[in-house]
């Protein structure tokens, strides 16, 4: 099951390709809290990554943090492990810690199933938002829906997503076994 609409944060703790360990607690007093299941490989994931990128660094000086975690079997995909996310992250140069979940045990308890899929939580770390970043992942100047950018606007104001939920489009994660 999904994480359901304003359900609290799951808690996780997980290593980061800077080298450090993360955990949800380091950022316990931004305002806007974006939690994005993400790989390397996903054509959706590098079709979003600049715009997801973009709003990470517009809203920074607000208060809002998003943070990456690949979930991925890097035995059946190489180029999601751990490595390669190192390498992504600092090519791209990733405003945001971008995490490895080995174990896929954050992914499962989340009810994450694609990539991208994000779950904004507000300052009560109550889920406000899920789904995907905007309605068209192939053609930028197209899009017409902003879903991420304006629920974070919204939870900033402290008034309701007008947008709650849309349907996450991307790949699937790659569960072991």
């Amino acid at each position: 099951m999904t994480l359901a609409l304003r359900e609290r944060l799951i808690p996780f703790s997980l290593p980061s390709t800077d080298g450090r360990t993360i955990s949800s607690d380091d950022y316990a007093a931004v305002p806007v809290l974006g939690v994005v299941f993400w790989c390397n490989h996903c054509p959706y994931v590098k079709a979003w990554e600049d715009r997801v990128i973009a709003v990470q660094r517009e809203y920074a000086g607000r208060g809002v943090q998003f943070i990456l975690i690949n979930s991925n079997d890097p035995v059946k995909y190489p180029a999601d492990s751990f490595d390669a996310m190192v390498e992504t992250a600092r090519a791209k140069q990733y405003p945001f810690p971008y995490l490895f979940d080995e174990t896929q045990e954050i992914a499962r308890r989340f009810g994450a199933t694609r990539t991208p899929e994000i779950f904004l939580f507000d300052r009560q770390r109550e889920l406000r938002y899920h789904g995907a970043p905007d309605d068209n992942y192939e053609d930028p100047s197209a899009v017409r829906a902003h879903y991420l950018r304006d629920a974070v606007e919204a939870l900033l104001a402290g008034r309701e997503p007008a947008t709650t939920e849309t349907p996450p489009r991307g790949c699937t994660i790659k569960w072991k076994g």
